[in-house]
Parts: C-alpha cells; structure tokens; sequence
C-alpha cells in the first residue's frame, strides 16, 4: 500500500474516532441533564412539604416561648394581686379600727366625767359560752378588780381578776353575774341575770310595773357595783303571771360579745361591797 493510501485510512479512522467520542460526550451530557431535571422536579415537590413542616416547628417553638412567657407573667400578675390583697385586708383592718376608736371617742368626749381606758381583748372563754374575756391591761395601767367594763354600746361586764399587764373580765352574760337595772321609760327596777343560752333575763320586777318589748334596759346603780345609766339591753319579751310576785323580761343585750375587739375600762369607778355581790 502506497503512503498516501496509508495516510488516508488513518485520516478517515480519526474523524470515526472523533465522531464516537463526540457522540458519547453528547449521550453522558444528555443522561447529566436528564438527572438534573429529576432532581429539579424531585425537589420541586418536596420543598412545599419541606416549607409547611418548617413553618409548623417554628409555630410550635412560638408556642411555647409565648406559654412560658405567660407563664412568667401570671405569676408576676398574682404576685401583684397578692400584694393588693394584703393590703386591702391591712387598709380594710385600718378603716374598722378607727371607726372603733372614733367611736369610743365620741362616747368619752360624750361622757366627760367618766374615766376610760381603752382595753384590746386578747382572749376568750374557750369554752365559746363568752363567760369572760382577757383584756391588755393591768394594774400597772391602773385596772383593779370590780371596775366596770363597757363600749360605746353599753355595759360589757367588769374585772375579777388583775395582773400586772392583763386583766379579766366577767361578761353580764355569765350565770353568776348580776346587775341591779331599771327600765328606762317606767322605772321599773330589778336585776339583770345571764343565762346559760344566749341573752340576759330581768327578774324580781313588781307586777304592777309596766313592762313592754323595745323599753331599754339600764344600770340602776343600786348596790354601788355599776355607775347609774350604762345601757345593758332591750326588752324582748315578757312573761306576767298572775299567781307569781315578780314578773320577768326577756333582754337582748346591746353589746355583741362575739365580735368584741376593744373595749374601756371605767377607772374612775369604784364599786362598793363588791364581795357581797359575788
């Protein structure tokens, strides 16, 4: 074979070997493309999914950052409302206190021959028959036993008992206590006695003296044991028989012994004969 001829099958074996290597190149870029667009498409329809689930992680974190921030502030809210609690009750405790003391100041401005002694109660019976109180002062302020204990309201009991910076008190109340009394519109007289149920009873009153329901009921000031004219109660009721000497009246007494905070003590009084009322 000629050099030419030689040269020309190698020309023709070349442009064949560049037309497949051509052709592959062309066939590997085309499947790369197709894979491309897979991918693409795939990713495509997953990165809606993709976005919602996203976007709902992120909605349950806000959810519960915004419940531990509320959580924070109820507390702070009831902290607050606490605060405002407590100081309704210490402003509400005020109020009720200076009405008190307003009024027992009224009552000594109102009776300035008598000398009161303002007395906080700091015990009671705990037997709840409200026999006697424990009041804050003592001899040392003055208190001796026998002087009368009263409120604005009227007649409370009196001291049978006195130490140094404490005192008790015997309420008109008591079974055992008992105070010379008159009706206030006839002037009929007697003796205001405690009872074991609720309320006072007015015995050894003439039958011929008028006794109605409404007429108040005052310290007589017989026997020296109470000052004249302290209020105990008024009439409830009243029972008159006609084979008996005495008839009886109901008293419904004018202080309320279960909600007694304060009360005075008249030292200006000095009961007389008080062993022999005991």
């Amino acid at each position: 074979m000629s050099r030419l001829q030689r040269g020309g099958t190698i020309l023709v074996l070349l442009l064949l070997l560049s037309l497949a290597v051509a052709g592959v190149v062309l066939d590997r870029a085309e499947r790369l493309q197709l894979v491309k667009n897979l991918v693409a498409q795939f990713a495509s329809q997953i990165q809606e999914p993709l976005y919602a689930l996203t976007s709902q992680v992120s909605t349950i974190r806000q959810f519960f950052v915004d419940v531990e921030a509320c959580r924070a502030e109820n507390e702070e809210l009831q902290t607050l409302v606490d605060q405002l609690i407590i100081e309704n009750v210490r402003l509400r405790e005020a109020q009720i206190e200076n009405v008190t003391l307003r009024e027992q100041l009224n009552f000594k401005q109102a009776n300035p021959s008598l000398e009161l002694l303002s007395a906080q109660v700091i015990g009671r019976d705990p037997s709840n028959l409200l026999s006697y109180l424990i009041i804050d002062r003592g001899t040392d302020e003055g208190i001796a036993v026998g002087m009368p204990v009263l409120t604005h309201r009227g007649l409370v009991g009196r001291i049978t008992d006195a130490n140094l910076h404490s005192s008790k008190v015997l309420l008109i109340t008591d079974v055992s206590s008992s105070v010379n009394a008159l009706i206030q519109e006839s002037r009929a007289t007697g003796i205001v006695q405690g009872r074991i149920r609720e309320g006072l009873v007015m015995r050894y009153i003439q039958q011929t003296e008028e006794v109605k329901p409404g007429d108040l009921v005052l310290t007589s000031g017989l026997g020296g044991n109470f000052p004249t004219r302290l209020i105990i109660g008024q009439v409830t009721g009243v029972r008159k028989r006609d084979v008996e000497l005495f008839q009886e009246a109901d008293v419904r007494p004018a202080v309320n012994f279960r909600a007694l905070e304060m009360v005075m003590v008249l030292t200006s009084f000095e009961p007389i004969d008080f062993e022999s009322e005991q």
